[in-house]
């Protein structure tokens, strides 16, 4: 059961493909237990399904794992409360899944507004990890580009409510907020 109360700490952990941020989450979730790790991934081919072996190798046995690619928002209404400590890797796989069952944006901007409802009622300490994927061409394709501002938005979203928000590049994070 949940010792602490009130609202949640909410860190963001941005950062490019590769750069690190996975690691820096499981460093800031710090030791409390119980903890959870919410991966969002869906295994839709085999080069991700070796994407989420590694990072499930990469954590210890005391980490709760669920696999949560869409109802992350009623997950944590439902369990984050159990929980002193909760990884939610990624967002942007998150915004992924739900953009793929064709929500209008002001749907998506609702679900991460009910997300961040959702955190802030567990009372305890939230690590979310993002993609940063707003400093490189502008897309060709403009599915591609609605997905990357839509990405841009939400993160934004996001950092606005974080009580803290870290830049990873190269394996080295830089706290932001």
């Amino acid at each position: 059961m949940r010792r602490s109360q009130g609202r949640s700490r909410v860190i963001l952990v941005l950062g490019g493909a590769s750069s690190g941020k996975s690691e820096r989450a499981l460093e800031l979730a710090g030791r409390a237990r119980p903890r959870a790790f919410l991966a969002t991934g869906e295994a839709l081919d085999s080069e991700m399904s070796v994407r989420i072996a590694r990072h499930k190798a990469s954590r210890t046995a005391d980490w709760h794992t669920a696999e949560v690619p869409v109802d992350v928002p009623e997950w944590i209404e439902q369990n984050g409360k159990r929980f002193q400590c909760v990884v939610i890797d990624c967002l942007t796989l998150w915004l992924s899944n739900v953009m793929r069952r064709r929500r209008p944006d002001a749907a998506i901007e609702e679900r991460v507004a009910a997300l961040l409802r959702a955190i802030r009622s567990a009372g305890n300490r939230v690590v979310i990890v993002s993609n940063e994927l707003g400093l490189g061409l502008v897309p060709v394709g403009r599915a591609v580009r609605r997905f990357r501002d839509m990405a841009g938005k939400v993160n934004q979203q996001v950092a606005a409510e974080a009580d803290e928000v870290y830049l990873v590049v190269s394996g080295q994070a830089l706290r932001l907020k």
